[in-house]
């Protein structure tokens, strides 16, 4: 029904305090509404003067009028504990993701990701707004207008009692139907956002290749698919929505009947009898109106758990074994792996027995077919993934994991496609070093190469890129993260994951005439499958399903006519196809 760490939220108490407070007095709203209307109506059936109903019309009309008005006022009250509630949430989500790294990406699908933190969080909010009020509203009001029909026919109040646990048991399995359904559509929803989104990445890669058509139809497959889980949940819904309504005015017409027997008997007095059926149907009306919600917030409540769960996961501890330095890494500085296996979640190992040495400012090249676990070693080298065993030793220090707070604040990570900020292309350029000088910001984008695209723009460092804002190519988006090394000589580290994947060969070509430059004085770990880029190496490493099957020299690799020539063979290969 609710989740139960919705209780541990801060701020949850008093907003549940005052929601209790505000429905007790919204349940005797109703009480009085219903014995004034009462006392109007039994008057007029008496021809009594309409002298005589002004008055229990009025207080009628201002009881009526103050319980919409609590409806609205529980809702304004509310509003701001969920609202920071869930901006809290979002700001939780994204800094855990910034901390369990590509992982969870990894594991959960990066279009499922991007839903849980986006519309999920929205979800959220809906969610908390209406299940926070419905359940203080469904702990209250019934038991206050039951109390008070036991003091008028407790014959009638305990008919009352007694259909309300097998209404509640009815609606408890058609529940549970219900929350499979729509965990099922939620995982399905999950499922095609991750198509989607996955299928919109690759989708240049795909039109090359000529499977755009077949992956539309891949799209189009699971959309269907999630359009009859959604069917299905709505199925349940109203069903048990109708069912509810029908048991519950079955209940009230029965109640009628009580009376109408007892009024003919003279057992009971009109104006008692019309206070018990008109408060009848307000007896029933939170757990009909729980019941019709609850299927709009199981989305929300899916939403919740997923991003709590997330939320709940360990991260990385023993951040500060690494001593800080500045610059952290110098010359004559040294960076081990012994033995060191890498896993996504619990499966099997992605890399498997990792052993290599690097000294000083090399340029290491990481080289590998599609799938070889290239860009997990670049993972774990930004400290972004943390290794199931093995030992990492940097400067004779031995660390379990790389997401050190001295490491983080050495290296430069550039992706395939660098994240822009919507924000201004200064801001953009000082990523790293955000109180950096005008000047500085300047010189570094005069080093990769901007100067020329600057000088177009109509704002220049000025303007607005990013998300919403000025578009820009990829090979823009590349030398803007450059610049970002550039522009912080501290971080002596440069991680290159695909730099140049999606660029075509001019672009690469003038590019790399900008990056060997800042290749000088840094440790780089270049992972690529442009073997052109091997050349530029000091040292290569060749990864074959997660493991490292040569290293060396080029010329070394060369001489040795194993894994790394065929590799180039191969690539070279098709290549030229």
């Amino acid at each position: 029904m609710i989740d139960q760490r919705v209780f541990k939220f801060p701020g949850i108490k008093p907003a549940m305090v005052i929601e209790t407070i505000l429905t007790i007095i919204q349940a005797i709203m109703i009480i009085l509404q219903a014995q004034y209307l009462s006392v109007a109506i039994v008057r007029l059936w008496r021809q009594q003067p309409v002298g005589t109903i002004v008055t229990p019309l009025a207080l009628f009309a201002v009881a009526f009028l103050a319980r919409h008005l609590l409806t609205v006022f529980k809702n304004w009250c509310l509003y701001p504990f969920v609202e920071k509630s869930t901006k809290t949430l979002r700001q939780q989500f994204m800094a855990k993701l910034f901390d369990l790294g590509p992982s969870v990406v990894a594991e959960k699908g990066t279009g499922n990701v991007v839903t849980m933190g986006l519309e999920g969080i929205d979800k959220i909010q809906t969610y908390l707004m209406m299940i926070i009020g419905k359940v203080v509203d469904l702990s209250i009001t019934p038991w206050l207008v039951l109390i008070y029909i036991a003091t008028i026919q407790w014959k009638e109040a305990l008919f009352l009692l007694a259909i309300y646990p097998l209404i509640i048991l009815f609606m408890i399995i058609l529940g549970l139907a219900a929350q499979a359904r729509a965990d099922r559509q939620y995982a399905g929803y999950q499922r095609l956002s991750n198509h989607f989104v996955d299928t919109l990445r690759g989708l240049p890669t795909l039109k090359q290749l000529g499977l755009n058509e077949q992956y539309a139809d891949n799209v189009y497959q699971v959309s269907e698919d999630y359009r009859k889980k959604t069917m299905a949940t709505l199925t349940i819904a109203m069903t048990s929505t109708f069912a509810l309504d029908f048991f519950t005015t079955l209940s009230i017409a029965i109640v009628a009947v009580f009376l109408g027997f007892g009024l003919m008997d003279s057992t009971i007095q009109l104006l008692p009898a019309l206070v018990i059926l008109t408060l009848a149907p307000d007896y029933f009306a939170p757990i009909r109106n729980f019941a019709n919600d609850y299927h709009a917030t199981l989305n929300g409540k899916n939403a919740l758990t997923a991003v709590l769960d997330v939320l709940q996961r360990p991260v990385p501890t023993d951040r500060t074994l690494l001593p800080e330095r500045n610059p952290v890494w110098q010359a004559d500085d040294t960076i081990q792996f012994e033995h060191v296996n890498v896993s996504y979640g619990d499966g099997a190992p992605t890399l498997q027995d990792l052993n290599f040495r690097v000294q000083g400012f090399q340029k290491i090249g990481i080289i590998g077919a599609s799938g070889s676990g290239k860009s997990t070693l670049i993972n774990t080298l930004g400290g972004f993934l943390s290794p199931r065993d093995g030992q990492i030793t940097v400067n004779d220090v031995t660390v379990p994991h790389l997401d050190q707070t001295a490491w983080q604040h050495s290296f430069v990570y550039i992706p395939q496609s660098p994240y822009l900020f919507h924000a201004s292309l200064r801001d953009n350029l000082a990523f790293y070093a955000p109180d950096a000088s005008d000047d500085a910001v300047a010189a570094a984008a005069d080093k990769a190469g901007l100067q020329d695209w600057i000088a177009s723009l109509p704002d220049g460092l000025a303007t607005p890129i990013g998300e919403g804002a000025r578009g820009v190519s990829g090979g823009q988006a590349q030398r803007i993260a450059l610049a970002r090394a550039f522009l912080d000589d501290s971080r002596r580290i440069l991680l290159f994951d695909e730099p140049t994947a999606h660029l075509d060969i001019e672009t690469e070509v003038e590019l790399k005439q900008t990056m060997l430059p800042v290749f000088e004085n840094h440790v780089v770990f270049f992972a690529t499958h442009r073997l052109h880029w091997m050349n530029e190496m000091d040292y290569i490493l060749v990864l074959d399903h997660g493991k490292i099957v040569e290293q060396g020299t080029p010329d070394d690799l060369q001489r040795r006519n194993g894994a790394y020539v065929r590799l180039r063979s191969e690539m070279e290969g098709a290549t030229t196809k």
